[in-house]
């Protein structure tokens, strides 16, 4: 892999976004795709798998939801729980440092989601682990970087292994267990630092589990 993806790299990775005051891996609100695909859902509960700086999560729990954050790096957790300090559901949310690829949640969840997380092993199997987290009746969600010929893991493309295409994951989501709700791939553009536009390659699928 063209990265380890490890608990180093995820340390140094949020070190030096602080450092550099990169109000894109703090600040940013959250994806948007997030509301889109959950707005119709009754708040329950909810997995956000590698939560990050904690937008999506917060978001959640602003909405009614009693979220369980999980990620590798407590450089992330830490700020992701200052940005919750002034959100006004800091009660509903509980923030976990966890190796996705080693850590099981013991219980499962109304809504499992995860935005551009790349853990320490093939992305699809990440993918097919935080599915088993889905409580029946539940929904699935997954964002992530659209696989292509593009990407090479220089400059805003990421590294092919940790992307993906709808036809790969829908694969893997079996017909007599999960209805695909949504399943699409997306070109959006970003302001990033210093004013830059950056394109960003999506992929997106929802979820719900039948039984």
């Amino acid at each position: 892999m063209t990265h380890g993806f490890d608990k180093d790299f995820w340390e140094r990775h949020w070190r030096q976004a602080r450092a550099g005051g990169l109000g894109s891996m703090g600040g940013n609100p959250p994806n948007p795709y997030l509301a889109r695909e959950t707005s119709g859902l009754t708040p329950g509960t909810a997995l956000d798998a590698g939560c990050g700086g904690g937008a999506e999560a917060i978001w959640l729990a602003s909405h009614g939801w009693h979220v369980t954050a999980a990620d590798i790096s407590s450089e992330a957790l830490a700020r992701a729980a200052e940005r919750a300090a002034s959100s006004g559901a800091p009660e509903r949310l509980q923030w976990v440092e966890a190796d996705l690829g080693a850590w099981s949640p013991g219980a499962q969840f109304d809504l499992v989601m995860t935005h551009y997380a790349h853990p320490a092993m093939p992305q699809l199997e990440f993918y097919d682990r935080i599915a088993g987290w889905v409580a029946p009746g539940g929904t699935l969600l997954l964002v992530g970087h659209l696989h292509s010929s593009g990407s090479t893991g220089r400059g805003h493309h990421p590294p092919a292994e940790v992307s993906a295409t709808c036809a790969a994951i829908t694969a893997r989501l079996d017909g007599r267990e999960w209805e695909i709700v949504t399943a699409e791939e997306h070109l959006r553009t970003l302001t990033g630092h210093g004013g830059r536009a950056v394109s960003l390659h999506d992929v997106v699928v929802r979820a719900v589990r039948r039984r």
